[in-house]
């Protein structure tokens, strides 16, 4: 054994080193503790509104729905204060899709809204959100690395968010999965499921004060005979000039191949637009839906 106390392995040396570090630990630790840990919410919004409208509403459609949103988040963040009860919010991030990125009415007043924050992926032609399981990524990532969340309660069902979790988490965040009800079924990826540190799902009665069916009037109803074929035609045809100067060249280039036949998606939103701009349904007219749909394409096929 060495006896000299001015060699690094000398006992005295050694204990004098250890208090030290043992100090510095210690420092280190009071400063840990005076933090006061911070939370996020990231609102995946077409999961949202698929998974809430067809729990309430009966449907996935958006335009057959109001969301309220403003209300929807301030639950969100009021039942996270309960969850998280020692930590702040930091905000809310709310993802969802638009044309060329370009916000909606709707997007706007969301995006005004105090501690919410508007992140918006692109719609393709067939209204499909493209780019938001990256964005929340990117931002669930970022904040984690900076030591800016210690939790984050993530909305949403997507198995592309699992890399996003996973990020996170290697960063030392806790991830909890949100999810609403399934109508039947399940509507969140297992591989999500697996890999989160907690799940939490909303029922029914938590969803429904938020979710509003809009009404639908029936020809039938109003006692008025329906419009002729010819007439829904042109409706459709004008409906596709609409699309086409919204959507422009690739998306129609996207839509060819399938003709004569709309993905669903689209074949929806013409619906709807239709049954807008009449004031009435076409929910049980099939002649005059494929009268519908014919225009449409006959309008999309002239500028070929």
């Amino acid at each position: 054994m060495n006896d000299d106390p001015h060699t690094p392995d000398h006992p005295t040396d050694l204990g004098i080193r250890l208090e030290r570090t043992n100090e510095l630990l210690e420092r280190m630790l009071a400063e840990v503790a005076k933090t006061p840990s911070t939370h996020a919410i990231f609102v995946d919004a077409g999961y949202v509104h698929a998974a809430a409208g067809l729990l309430v509403a009966g449907t996935e459609d958006r335009r057959s729905f109001d969301l309220d949103a403003e209300g929807l988040i301030e639950a969100f963040i009021d039942k996270a204060r309960t969850i998280f009860a020692d930590s702040r919010l930091l905000r809310v991030y709310w993802y969802d899709g638009a044309r060329r990125r370009i916000h909606t009415s709707e997007q706007q007043a969301i995006a005004e809204l105090p501690d919410v924050k508007v992140r918006l992926g692109n719609l393709n032609a067939n209204n499909q959100q493209k780019g938001v399981d990256s964005l929340i990524r990117s931002d669930l990532e970022s904040l984690a690395r900076h030591r800016a969340i210690s939790d984050a309660a993530l909305v949403g069902g997507d198995e592309d968010l699992v890399p996003a979790v996973e990020a996170a988490q290697g960063y030392g965040a806790r991830v909890h999965l949100w999810g609403i009800e399934a109508a039947e079924g399940r509507n969140q990826a297992e591989p999500l499921l697996w890999e989160v540190d907690s799940t939490r799902t909303f029922d029914l009665d938590f969803c429904r004060p938020y979710v509003t069916r809009r009404p639908v009037t029936t020809y039938e109803s109003e006692g008025e005979p329906p419009p002729s074929r010819d007439e829904v035609r042109l409706l459709g045809a004008q409906i596709a000039a609409t699309w086409l100067g919204e959507r422009g060249s690739e998306a129609l280039a996207e839509l060819l191949p399938g003709h004569p036949y709309l993905p669903g998606p689209v074949d929806q939103d013409l619906l709807v637009e239709a049954e807008r701009r009449m004031g009435r349904s076409l929910r049980g007219h099939a002649v005059l839906r494929r009268s519908l749909r014919d225009g449409f394409w006959q309008q999309l096929q002239s500028r070929l």
